[in-house]
């Protein structure tokens, strides 16, 4: 989460979490009502806004990354109002030119994003879509139209951060996705440790985890010393990274 303890700690972080494996980036914009987080991504929303941290500011950060990396792809998760407020046109140039590959705004549906892809479209710019369980294969067909970069599978129903999936029980609706998209199937929502991102790799082309990841920035906030952030997402992306490269070149 851009802001959370603060935007130093946030670039330090995704240094870290570059350094130590991760194949993607996925920050996040704070939004006052993040339907889809859990109680950690919550928290951490808020005290990025207790920060003042708008979207601009985590435009500005992603740029920042970019001065000394142009190769790790950094995705940005968040609502639709703040991009409608700042305008769909504004927002796709300002991102690109900060070199955001794509976005997750997990609450602007398929039928509603025409505007905001007619814009992505002139800056290259991922639209990437949610499946869940529920997606029916209809569904899934809407879900896909327009989509790019891949399709974020929601491994549990509810919110991030709570339970844990079980890969074998949503094995086949990740293959019923990637066949009707045609493109990769990234799975998160309860995915904690190297262990669990471990199973989901044998299923999945990547794996997602954020709260695990929020929690460190968390700690450093209660405990003042916001180098712990960083360090604890590093060694964190470090667990992940070893996990799921044990299961790819088996």
């Amino acid at each position: 989460m851009a802001g959370d303890p603060d935007l130093e700690a946030s670039f330090a972080s995704m240094q870290a979490l570059r350094d130590n494996g991760a194949d993607i980036i996925e920050i996040g914009a704070p939004f006052t009502d993040p339907m889809a987080d859990g109680p950690s991504i919550q928290r951490a929303g808020l005290r990025a806004l207790a920060n003042h941290t708008k979207l601009i500011d985590v435009i500005g950060l992603v740029a920042r990354f970019r001065e000394t990396d142009q190769d790790t792809p950094v995705i940005l998760m968040g609502y639709a109002n703040p991009v409608h407020s700042l305008g769909y046109a504004s927002f796709a140039e300002a991102a690109h030119a900060a070199g955001i590959d794509g976005t997750i705004l997990v609450d602007l549906p398929p039928e509603e994003d025409a505007e905001l892809r007619a814009e992505y479209a002139r800056h290259d710019l991922s639209v990437i879509r949610l499946a869940t369980p529920t997606t029916h294969e209809a569904r899934m067909a809407k879900v896909a139209d327009g989509a790019s970069g891949f399709v974020y599978f929601v491994a549990v129903n509810g919110v991030t951060g709570a339970g844990s999936a079980d890969p074998e029980s949503i094995a086949g609706n990740v293959e019923m996705v990637r066949r009707v998209s045609g493109l990769p199937v990234c799975v998160g929502f309860g995915v904690k440790n190297g262990a669990q991102a471990a199973e989901m790799a044998k299923i999945a082309d990547g794996v997602v985890v954020g709260s695990a990841f929020v929690e460190h920035a968390q700690s450093a906030h209660e405990s003042g010393d916001y180098s712990k952030a960083p360090r604890g997402m590093g060694a964190l992306a470090g667990e992940l990274s070893a996990a799921i490269a044990a299961v790819v070149k088996a």
